[in-house]
Parts: structure tokens; C-alpha cells; sequence
């Protein structure tokens, strides 16, 4: 059997991959596009793949292809209409980044909502040496208890979310841009009462026709001034237009973005000129990246291989 990866470096090259050495031939290509994947698959058994395009134009030459295994949970850069049409399966892998993403969507919250770029830099500016008080309060911050927290898209991660933003002592509502029916244990509201209710809003939502362009202008103007927006899921579900908009007009205090409508960023994003890391944090689409999340994920799919060939 031979198994070839299409991008790699996608899941990282601090992550050991040997366990796919014993289930057949490897070869590891860092990236591919999609005219060099052609020559790359012709041989190949089983292909693992992120963000290739997978569709007849890539794959015709794949005579031997059985199986595709897809490191992430979105499989939109599936033709699965000619897969089925080939007889090739694929698979992909759910629920194995919540901890990870959830942990992110906190680490972004807390340095937004405690000021601690404007703190951190005021520490090592110097202003700190010598003053006057120990202590130093020209940016000021609220306790989480007693905030409400509003999810967009209460799945896997968004009820993890949940969990922790009620430890905390937060109230939590959701809303689901599906019309799904209420889930037993937690507030469901529409879309425009968690908009304005909440102090904090977060989307753990996948991209579909319900979430694309859901944030856009009218949605953050029923946003509170005071409330922080945070994307945790997919980058076309805001306007990004509409929240730079947002931000300089401050209809809202500051928003945390791990995921943008272009990936890498393009040159062109109306969210470079905001320069401010109180009111606007962006990562790298690194939220789901962990080494217990990326370990976790290759260890799924090496599975995968092996019982799909048992």
C-alpha cells in the first residue's frame, strides 16, 4: 500500500508521523498544488490531505486511489459526486480539538477583556520602573462573573465553551443560525436577543448557507459598545469589511479573530490597518493546533487506514 501526503506541513513537523510507516510505503510532500497533484497520486493507495482540492481534475490519474483521509473536520475540498462515481472512500475526523480550540477562545478572551497588551507593554517600556504606585490602573477591566456569554453554534466545542465560561460564572446563552431544535440544559435565543444581551459573543459555528456573512453591519450595530467578538470558527462567517467598520466606530470594545475569510491573510484585508492589540487580536488559524490536538488527529487517521484495509 502506498500512502502519500499531500501537505504535511499542514499538521506540523514537530508531530511524529512514523506509526504510517507501518501500514505501507509513505511519501510526504510539504505542499502540493493542484497541477503538480496529478503526477503525484498516480500510484498511490490512500491519500491524506487538508486543503488540496480533491476533484477529477486532480485525481484522474489516481487509478489505484481507495481511500482519502482529510486531517480536519470540513470536507468542503471534496468532489464527493465523483468520488462516489469512482468508488473511492473518504474520511474525515470530528471532536478531536475541542479541548484545544476551547482553551484558544479563552486565551484570546482574557487578553482582550484584562488589557494585557497595554499592560505587558507598559511593564516593559519602562513606565513601570520607579513610579509612583504599585499598582496602575489607566486601563480598566471586569470580572467575567456575572457576564453573559453568547455562542453562535452550540456543537462540540461551542457547549466546552460553555462549560467553562459557566465555571467562571458567566451566563451563557446560544443561538443556532440552523433553526436546530434547543438542547437540553442551555438557553437558546434568537440571533438578534444574543447580539444585544451579550457581553461576550463567540462563534464555534462551521461554514454553511446559514453562517456565511452572518456577522456583517446591521449584526454588530445590535452589538453593546462594551461587548467583545470572538471567531473561533470559520473565517467567512464575518463581514470583514463590516468589522473594521465596527471597530472604528466602536460599535464594539474588541474582537479576537483565529480564523479569517482569506488564509494566509490577504494583502489586501481591510483588518491590517488596525493596529491596535487591545481591540483587535488575530492568530493564525492556530486555535485547533495543538500537539495533544495534532497528535490526537494523525493518530485518528492512521487508525482509519488500518481498519478501512482490515
Amino acid at each position: 500500500m502506498k500512502i502519500v501526503f499531500l501537505d504535511a506541513k499542514t499538521i506540523g513537523e514537530d508531530i511524529d508521523l512514523s506509526c504510517f510507516d507501518k501500514l505501507g510505503d509513505v511519501v510526504k510532500y510539504p505542499f502540493s498544488t493542484s497541477a503538480e497533484v496529478p503526477e503525484r497520486v498516480k500510484d498511490a493507495d490512500v491519500l491524506v490531505i487538508n486543503k488540496i482540492d480533491i476533484n477529477e481534475q486532480t485525481i484522474h490519474t489516481a487509478g489505484h486511489l481507495k481511500l482519502i483521509c482529510v486531517t480536519a473536520t470540513g470536507t468542503d475540498v471534496l468532489d464527493k459526486e465523483y468520488l462516489d462515481k469512482r468508488g473511492i472512500a473518504w474520511c474525515n475526523v470530528a471532536d478531536y480539538s475541542t479541548e484545544s480550540v476551547a482553551q484558544h477562545t479563552f486565551a484570546m478572551l482574557f487578553y482582550l477583556l484584562e488589557k494585557l497588551s497595554y499592560y505587558d507593554n507598559y511593564v516593559k517600556s519602562g513606565r513601570y520602573v520607579n513610579d509612583t504606585a504599585f499598582s496602575h490602573f489607566a486601563e480598566a477591566f471586569h470580572e467575567l462573573k456575572g457576564m453573559t456569554w453568547g455562542i453562535i453554534g452550540l456543537g462540540n466545542i461551542g457547549r466546552r465553551v460553555a462549560s467553562i465560561a459557566e465555571a467562571f460564572g458567566a451566563h451563557v446563552i446560544y443561538c443556532s443560525p440552523s433553526g436546530a431544535p434547543p438542547q437540553a440544559g442551555y438557553q437558546q435565543v434568537d440571533f438578534d436577543t444574543l447580539l444585544s444581551s451579550s457581553d461576550i459573543v463567540s462563534v464555534h459555528a462551521p461554514l454553511n448557507q446559514y453562517t456565511e456573512g452572518l456577522m456583517d453591519g446591521p449584526a454588530f450595530q445590535k452589538m453593546q459598545p462594551h461587548a467583545i467578538f470572538l471567531n473561533l470558527g470559520r473565517g467567512q462567517i464575518v463581514e470583514e469589511n463590516a468589522l473594521a467598520a465596527a471597530l472604528d466606530q466602536k460599535l464594539i470594545a474588541a474582537a479576537g479573530l483565529d480564523v479569517l475569510s482569506q488564509e494566509p491573510m490577504s494583502k489586501d484585508s481591510p483588518l491590517r490597518a488596525f493596529s491596535d492589540s487591545r481591540r483587535l487580536l488575530i492568530t493564525p488559524h492556530i486555535g485547533w493546533a495543538s500537539v495533544e490536538s495534532r497528535t490526537r488527529l494523525m493518530d485518528i487517521i492512521a487508525g482509519q487506514i488500518s481498519s478501512f484495509f482490515s
